[in-house]
This record gives C-alpha cells, structure tokens and sequence, in this order.
C-alpha cells in the first residue's frame, strides 16, 4: 500500500535546500532575457541570503521529496516609504507544477508575510517580453509603475 500523497506546504528555505534552489533559478534565468543561469552565481547568491536573514528570506514550496517552487524576498529601507521595503524576486514554479495555483499561493504567502512583517512595499521585476507573468502579478493585486529599471552591471573580471 503506498502513502498518501500530502498537498505541497510552503515553509522557510533551509541550507539543505539550497541544491535545489539552485535549479529552481537556472531553470527561470533561462526563461529570462536579462540573465545568464551561473550556477556558482546562484549557489553564492542563495546562500547569503539563507545564512544572513536580516537581508531578506527564501520560502519554498515543497512535497515530501523535493522543492516544486520558490520566492526571494530582500529586504531594504525606503526613503519614499518612510520604512522597510521588500524586493521580490526569483518567483518559480518547476515547470511539471505549473498551472496548479502554486504560483498564486507562493504569491500571498509573500504578501501576507510582508503585511505581517509591516513592509511598506512589495517591488518586483519581471519579464518585459512574458505577457503570462504581467498577467499573473496583476491577477494577484500588482500594478505598473511608471518607473523603469535601469541598471549597471559590473563584470567579474574588473
């Protein structure tokens, strides 16, 4: 008699995630325009913000067995706020997950951990070209700004 299948739960990231973190984030910077999946970039990355929470925290979602999906909240101060602010990034789902409200629960989940937490402000990014994620971060209460990101990026070799 096999063991009945649990709905996935979503909880705070542990250091013992963090291989699949990794896949979760070559998996969407291969989906992306801006970025180029490192996966030594993106194991660094993910362990700062795992073993420094005071910069922001990493929930997943996950079954018994594996890591399905993931959020990336970074922390920072606003001075148009006048208070804590959080940047969001790195929102997936495994493409074999998808289409089955995970992505929307990651979502609130991130939301209402921020409420509770009294951020002032959700920021994210997402993709100018996927008309599928826009669509989805505005189901889920996100407008546009009329800000434009603008960035400098400094190369590994200087």
């Amino acid at each position: 008699m096999s063991s009945p299948v649990t709905e996935p739960r979503i909880e705070p990231a542990t250091i013992e995630d963090l291989p699949q973190l990794v896949e979760l984030t070559m998996a969407l910077f291969d989906e992306e325009e801006d970025f180029n999946p490192d996966k030594t970039k993106q194991e660094q990355g993910i362990r700062m913000i795992l073993e420094q929470p005071k910069l922001g925290r990493i929930f997943v979602l996950r079954t018994d067995h594996q890591v399905i999906g993931m959020v990336n909240l970074l922390f920072t101060i606003s001075t148009a706020e006048g208070g804590p602010v959080v940047l969001m990034e790195d929102v997936i789902v495994h493409p074999q997950h998808r289409r089955q409200g995970y992505g929307g629960r990651l979502l609130e989940y991130a939301v209402d951990f921020a409420r509770q937490k009294s951020f002032k402000r959700i920021t994210l990014l997402t993709d100018r070209i996927s008309a599928t994620s826009q669509t989805f971060f505005a189901s889920h209460g996100f407008g546009f700004s009329s800000m434009i990101p603008m960035r400098l990026v400094f190369s590994d070799k200087t």
